[in-house]
This record gives structure tokens, C-alpha cells and sequence, in this order.
């Protein structure tokens, strides 16, 4: 069994071996508000340990910068004051080089702490921290591909590190029959607070598909003139559409009348087979009113997974992001990491290919704005 310390390690030597393609230039853009630098994922992720565990739990510890707390807080506001997130891209100080050596810092007082300190709260703080620095790992990679995207010349991250080229492994329509069903975590192993109060829910008899819509069923929308017939669309939707002028899916683009799409590998045409990502819920719902079917609740999906395959996309739901029975705030800063987010989001169920192995469960409950499409998300339809 592999030892927290050694898991620590393995998180942080693999959010390095992402920026390993990078060049210096490459840290520090930041074209849209919602998307980070590299950079900034660095330094945020070894914040938080910083932050969170090592000021509190290390003896006489001497912080790495007296501004880093302050540049590299997100939204902590049990923290105190943190840089404006839509200037996270014109820090060019503190350098990539000195970012480095803040995580290597940090690294070597975190490893003696865990040598010298076994107690249950340190090690579920590492825990959380491990699991936060996994969903950062995503971010980089998303925000990266979406910085890049604005690049007229398409350059390529790395050769064969397309994300978004997958095929579905099963067909059909799987029956789930009307009854009480558990939802919610249960069990040992991390969870986010949000996964909690576990909680009966009844669910009518609804079939779901096997398989995520494909580029392939997704053109067939289009061709149709999804994008210019207002009745799929919800009222807010259509707005997005008509204000934002949006013909097709994130990263799309026709080219000498051929549908290509970027990606991590540069500029690709669209394989009809592969599975459909890059989708707001506005778009899935529209896609899902257009076929005459639905999403599925988060919670007929959770009843459903075990007999699913998942993890290729982030699957939207037609669920608010909102919380479970009992769901308490903790106290201090841990409590706000995912409750005060409670509204106007929508919850996406599975996982992605972007995803740390061993962090997605069929309990977790992401969740973005419904307008957002440059994570992996992806469309399975319900009957």
C-alpha cells in the first residue's frame, strides 16, 4: 500500500510532469477570466499547503515569501486579501523559476512534517490537499489547451496527448426500474463534503444510453439548424446563443467545408466516432430537446453508474448544484471549498480524460456554470 507521504509525492511530481512540454512563455498567459496559468496552478496548489498545513501543524515555520499568501489565494476569504483572479496572467514576478522553488520548499518541509507528525487531522488535511492539487492537475491541462486555442499558428502541447480522441465501448439503452434508490457517499476512502448526507431518493422507471452522443450525432444537430431554431433551446440558452453568435462546440471550426477542431495535438479534423466534449449544458439540453429525450437527473445517474462506462467526459446533468441533507459548512477555510458555491451551477457527473486516475468516484459532484465548455463535457441522453 502505497504510504501518504509517498502519494504526496507521486501528486506533486505529476502536476510538474504536465508543465514539462512547456516553455517559459507558456506559464503565463491568461486570455479569459475563468481559465488559469500554469503558473498560477503551481503556486496555488503548493499555497494551499502551505496555508492550510504548514502554519498550523509545523513548529517555528518560516514562510517561503511574505506575498505569496496574498497572490496565490483563489477565493479564501478566511484567509484574508488575494490577488484579482482576472490579473492572475500579468504577474510576471515572482519568475516560473522561483515558483519552482517555492514547491520544492514546501516539498521538503511537508515530507518532514509527515515524518514527524501522524495525527488524524494532519493527515486528512493532506489528504484534501492531495485531492485539491488532482483537481488543479485538470484545470492546468483544460486551461492550458483553451490559452493555447487563441494561438492563430495551432501549437501542439505534445504529440499523441489528444484528450478528446475516444470511441464509446458499449450501445444501447439501460433500463432502470421506478424505486427507492441511496445517494451519496457511503463507506471509507476521501470524499468531498458535498458527497455527504447520504439520502433515499424515489425515481420513476427511465432508460439512459449506454454510450455519450458522438462528433458524428452531434453534426447531425447542426445540420439541421440546431443553433438558429429557438424552441430547443432554453430562454437563457438561446440569449447565449444569439448574443455570443455560437454555431458549434468549443474548438470547432470549418475549414475548406470540413469540420476541424483543436486540440492538445494542434489542429485535427473531426473523427465522427469519437465522443462528443467541449459542450455547454445549454448546448446539451438543446441537443437533448432536439432527439425528443432529456438529461438525466444527477441522481438517476448515480443510480445508474455502476452498469455504465464512464470517465471519458464530464457528463452534464439536468441537477442543480445544490446540497444534500444535513450538509453543513465546516469551519475555517476548508468550509469554504465547495458550499458557498451553491448556486446557479449545474452538477456534471463520471469523470473525464483530464482526471487523475484514482480521483473520480460515482458519488462526485462537479459543477460549473452552465455556459462553461472548456472542461471535457460530454452529452449521455435519457429516455
Amino acid at each position: 500500500m502505497v504510504s501518504l507521504a509517498e502519494k504526496f509525492k507521486q501528486t506533486r511530481r505529476q502536476t510538474e510532469a504536465l508543465c514539462e512540454p512547456l516553455e517559459t512563455e507558456d506559464y503565463i498567459p491568461q486570455p479569459v477570466d475563468f481559465a488559469s496559468p500554469p503558473k498560477w496552478h503551481l503556486s496555488h496548489s503548493t499555497w494551499f499547503f502551505e496555508e492550510m498545513i504548514l502554519k498550523k501543524f509545523y513548529k517555528d515555520y518560516k514562510i517561503f515569501h511574505p506575498h505569496f499568501s496574498f497572490l496565490f489565494n483563489s477565493y479564501y476569504h478566511t484567509i484574508g486579501e488575494r490577488a484579482i483572479r482576472t490579473e492572475r496572467g500579468t504577474m510576471t514576478r515572482p519568475t516560473v523559476a522561483e515558483v519552482y522553488k517555492y514547491r520544492k520548499y514546501v516539498d521538503e518541509h511537508i515530507e518532514k512534517l509527515l515524518q514527524q507528525n501522524t495525527s488524524a487531522e494532519l493527515e486528512e488535511l493532506v489528504i484534501l490537499g492531495i485531492n485539491h492539487e488532482q483537481q488543479h492537475q485538470e484545470l492546468l491541462i483544460t486551461d492550458l489547451k483553451h490559452t493555447l486555442s487563441y494561438n492563430p499558428i495551432y501549437p501542439v502541447y505534445k504529440e499523441n496527448f489528444n484528450l478528446t480522441a475516444q470511441e464509446n465501448e458499449a450501445e444501447g439503452w439501460l433500463k432502470i426500474p421506478e424505486g427507492i434508490y441511496e445517494i451519496g457517499f457511503e463507506g471509507e476512502g476521501f470524499h468531498f463534503d458535498n458527497e455527504e448526507g447520504r439520502h433515499k431518493v424515489f425515481l420513476h422507471d427511465f432508460e439512459i444510453s449506454k454510450a455519450l452522443v458522438t462528433n458524428e450525432e452531434y453534426l447531425e444537430f447542426i445540420e439541421a439548424c440546431g443553433y438558429e431554431n429557438f424552441k430547443y433551446w432554453l430562454d437563457e440558452g438561446w440569449n447565449w446563443v444569439t448574443e455570443n453568435q455560437i454555431i458549434s462546440p468549443l474548438y470547432w471550426q470549418k475549414i475548406d467545408g470540413q469540420w476541424h477542431s483543436f486540440t492538445l495535438e494542434g489542429l485535427k479534423p473531426i473523427q465522427p466516432k469519437h465522443i462528443l466534449t467541449h459542450i455547454s449544458f445549454y448546448e446539451a439540453q438543446a441537443f437533448a430537446a432536439w432527439k425528443g429525450l432529456r438529461l438525466p437527473t444527477e441522481f438517476e445517474w448515480e443510480a445508474a453508474s455502476p452498469q455504465l462506462k464512464w470517465g471519458k467526459r464530464w457528463e452534464w446533468t439536468y441537477s442543480a448544484y445544490l446540497p444534500y441533507p444535513k450538509f453543513k459548512i465546516a469551519e475555517g477555510a476548508v468550509g469554504e471549498y465547495n458550499g458557498k458555491f451553491m448556486v446557479s451551477q449545474m452538477v456534471l457527473r463520471g469523470a473525464s480524460t483530464a482526471t487523475p486516475k484514482g480521483h473520480e468516484r460515482n458519488t462526485y459532484r462537479n459543477f460549473f456554470h452552465p455556459k462553461h465548455r472548456w472542461q471535457l463535457t460530454g452529452i449521455r441522453l435519457v429516455k
